[in-house]
């Protein structure tokens, strides 16, 4: 056992390769006990190998290097391996049943039981002083399926506690979490250090990072590039962690954009949609949107105010019910009451969780693309294959999607090229309009680059954009317009050259007897 001033955790020399693709090269990593240690990197820059390597998904023996834990060379071969000595890994992807109660995730594979019968109430005791000490307050019993993904967060580190965590890690734990849960959760984290748990983030929030973080690891294409004291004598800034992850310097965030903006293309008249679960409840309420050709729009507005379900309901009613209202393209009304007649009519959404609803991650690149419209290439009901082929290939080249083939299965993409496939399949549809609900989410900065160049390139071919989007800066910094919304109602609408976050948060903030129409 290492004393206190010893490193809780060292990697040395780790090399991981799959077919054809190093992964890794001869990464180092230490992590002093009791820290918060923060790894940042583009994204296909090893970050989650690595933790896989460490936790055990990754074997020993099929990589190259040691890890030493708590003074000891540890070979892990399974997860329950490396959860024995205290290390502990929270993937991106909960894994939690859900149709199971918190309290049997909780001891899922570790249940309280003697003889092979559970004992139910030492198991909900248990369960209950763990959801107490992440500060959750819903009852054991309850099924996970019934609460949302920051509290389904706090039952996965509610697990991870049960198993006497020492090292735990969080891949992108605050990626799907508003910003309340966000702040949460990283308060749990800093009582967990308290405690004297040690933890490593896996995250592209770098005001998250800045926040929190003890020390900062830079892995980019693979390999280790420095580790960073966050708040010596100099704190380290947000662009000097971009600096180091890109390799470059990024004068700034956002490319520069010239808009050539003409006629309108989209209005949207006094929409409003009831809650498909409570038709009582009314989630937008009389909103009024236009979009121009060449235009890139916004919709600012917190957690709840409405902006999803206003962009999906107009998407062929795809969300709500009791929908009333008007949609226009070019001047005349149109009725969109199915997607495929959103479709036809040329408008396209991509939406904000791609992963479950806007790609099919077993399938590969071409026929992801092509998904929104087979009968562009299709012939009696009959998809040809070259040209599904073809079409997928330009688009590749033409988004700059790293990938071998358009064979290649859109699930072992990067997050940032699955956004490209995302935006080629809509584009393929041939939209007028194309709605963006959170089109960088869980994207790092230089991948996120390259999106808000193809939306610029898309204004640039005539395109009406309306963009969707938690992050204020990035609304400022490629919006040419910008509406805030709350609790349903459009509450104001800024131009770029006026627009400043403390003004969108007023509008965004806005009590409905205070809204504008």
């Amino acid at each position: 056992m290492a004393n206190d001033t010893t490193p809780i955790l060292e990697m040395r020399g780790i090399t991981k390769t799959f077919p054809g693709v190093k992964a890794l090269q001869d990464v180092t990593l230490s992590v002093a006990r009791g820290e918060v240690h923060a790894i940042c990197g583009e994204n296909g820059a090893g970050k989650s190998t690595l933790m896989k390597v460490l936790s055990g998904v990754y074997p020993y023996g099929t990589y190259d290097g040691d890890i030493v834990f708590e003074g000891e060379t540890s070979r892990f071969k399974t997860t329950r391996d490396s959860e024995d000595v205290g290390i502990v890994i929270i993937h991106q992807e909960l894994a939690l049943s859900p149709y199971l109660s918190i309290a049997e995730n909780i001891f899922l594979g570790n249940e309280r039981a003697k003889g092979g019968v559970i004992n139910w109430a030492q198991t909900n005791k248990q369960a209950a002083e763990l959801l107490a000490r992440v500060g959750l307050s819903e009852a054991p019993d309850t099924k996970i399926m019934d609460i949302g993904v920051g509290k389904q967060q706090l039952v996965e580190i509610a697990k991870a506690l049960s198993k006497k965590v020492k090292l735990l890690i969080l891949d992108e734990p605050t990626a799907a979490l508003n910003d309340e849960d966000s702040a949460h959760l990283l308060e749990l984290i800093r009582q967990l250090k308290a405690e004297g748990i040690t933890s490593i983030i896996i995250s592209h929030k770098l005001n998250e990072i800045a926040a929190i973080a003890d020390s900062t690891t830079i892995i980019r294409d693979g390999q280790s590039i420095e580790t960073m004291e966050m708040h010596g004598a100099e704190p380290v800034s947000e662009d000097r962690i971009i600096r180091a992850m890109v390799g470059r310097d990024l004068a700034t965030r956002y490319p520069d954009h010239t808009p050539t903006i003409g006629e309108e293309v989209l209005r949207i008249e006094n929409w409003t949609v009831h809650h498909p679960n409570d038709p009582s409840r009314v989630v937008v309420d009389q909103a009024n949107v236009t979009v121009r050709a060449g235009e890139i729009v916004g919709i600012a507005g917190l957690m709840g105010a409405g902006r999803t379900e206003l962009a999906m309901s107009v998407f062929g009613r795809s969300w709500g019910t009791n929908i009333s209202g008007k949609v226009f393209l070019h001047g005349k009304e149109v009725n969109l009451k199915t997607v495929d007649a959103a479709i036809d009519a040329g408008i396209a959404y991509a939406t904000e969780d791609r992963k479950h609803y806007g790609l099919n991650l077993i399938d590969d690149i071409k026929r992801n693309t092509s998904a929104a419209k087979l009968k562009r290439i299709a012939k009696l009901g009959v998809v040809d294959a070259n040209r599904e082929i073809t079409m997928a290939e330009q688009f590749r080249k033409d988004m700059k999607t790293k990938a071998s083939s358009v064979d290649m299965v859109v699930g072992k993409l990067s997050g940032g090229n699955q956004q490209k496939v995302v935006l080629s399949k809509w584009l393929f549809a041939e939209p007028e309009v194309l709605i963006l609900d959170e089109p960088s989410r869980g994207i790092d900065v230089g991948a996120k680059y390259e999106i808000y160049e193809i939306i610029n390139k898309l204004a640039d071919s005539g395109k009406a954009v309306l963009v969707i989007s938690s992050e204020l800066p990035e609304l400022l910094g490629i919006c040419d317009r910008i509406y805030a919304m709350s609790q349903g109602r459009i509450t104001g609408q800024i131009d770029k050259a006026e627009a400043t976050q403390e003004g969108l948060m007023r509008y965004m903030t806005q009590e409905k007897s205070g809204a504008t129409r």
